[in-house]
């Protein structure tokens, strides 16, 4: 069975706009039928957990599922999403999360890698289960960085496994959620999905485009990239620029607008 995925998207229970329920229909009502979230760990202490994993599986019905997962802060502004985990864990330490999520059963992936964050992770002592290659909110809806996908297949060469994924880091109502993925699930329940994560039996879809798991693509298409992630985020850096400057002098962007411009940006 072939579904319709969001992956790395946040609720009220961390810093999202959208409580569970508002998610579950939202995504629903775009043809989603799995969600796999990912709030922040440090807002959570044992009895929130245990009220968000709670909800998650009261929510999941036969029309869509919800995913539980956490998205772990480390050293070196580096995140680390766990889907499926269900425990907190006393380090920021990335091996030390890595091997965490890894005994709670989960899928590891390091979250929208920062440009130093790629000379860092080739020295952990264990690789995760996957890298995000594209993440919509950081990279922009348009394209993501080559570089990425590059170290990605450096990384192959050490664990032929590793998995390329694709996420909308989803915070907002109106923001740009058009980076889905397609899931081959053999099955149901939350191992079937956290084993087709881990297996690669997904793909990421950006309207016509086919984005594969093993995030091996032809050489024209990673140029094409390199040129449109450049062009858009210096567009980004425009709108962020005025939005500082706004803020200090009382111009704030009006909320409705704020809210068009997360369609894009």
């Amino acid at each position: 069975m072939r579904v319709t995925a969001a992956l790395h998207v946040h609720s009220t229970y961390s810093d999202g706009e959208l409580t569970l329920a508002q998610l579950r229909d939202l995504f629903l009502a775009a043809g989603c039928r799995l969600v796999c979230m990912a709030d922040h760990a440090e807002f959570f202490d044992a009895q929130r957990l245990a009220a968000f994993l709670a909800e998650c599986r009261q929510l999941s019905n036969e029309q869509i599922r919800l995913l539980p997962g956490l998205e772990f802060g480390c050293r070196d502004r580096m995140h680390i999403v766990g889907y499926g985990v269900g425990e907190l864990v006393a380090s920021v330490d990335p091996t030390t999360v890595i091997e965490h999520i890894a005994r709670s059963g989960g899928v590891s992936v390091i979250a929208h890698p920062a440009p130093e964050h790629l000379e860092l992770i080739p020295s952990f002592a264990r690789l995760p289960d996957g890298i995000e290659v594209w993440n919509t909110k950081a990279d922009g809806p348009v394209a993501p960085r080559p570089a990425v996908f590059a170290l990605l297949q450096e990384l192959r060469r050490r664990k032929p496994d590793l998995r390329a994924f694709y996420g909308v880091d989803f915070h907002w109502r109106h923001q740009f959620r058009g980076l889905l993925n397609e899931v081959t699930l053999e099955g149901d329940g939350e191992r079937v999905v956290l084993d087709a994560l881990r297996a690669g039996h997904f793909l990421g879809t950006h309207g016509a485009m086919r984005l594969p798991s093993d995030g091996v693509l032809p050489a024209e298409v990673l140029a094409d990239f390199a040129v449109r992630n450049v062009r858009s985020g210096r567009l980004r850096k425009l709108v962020r620029r005025f939005k500082k400057w706004a803020g200090p002098l009382g111009r704030a962007l009006p909320a409705p607008l704020k809210s068009q411009l997360r369609r894009f940006f």
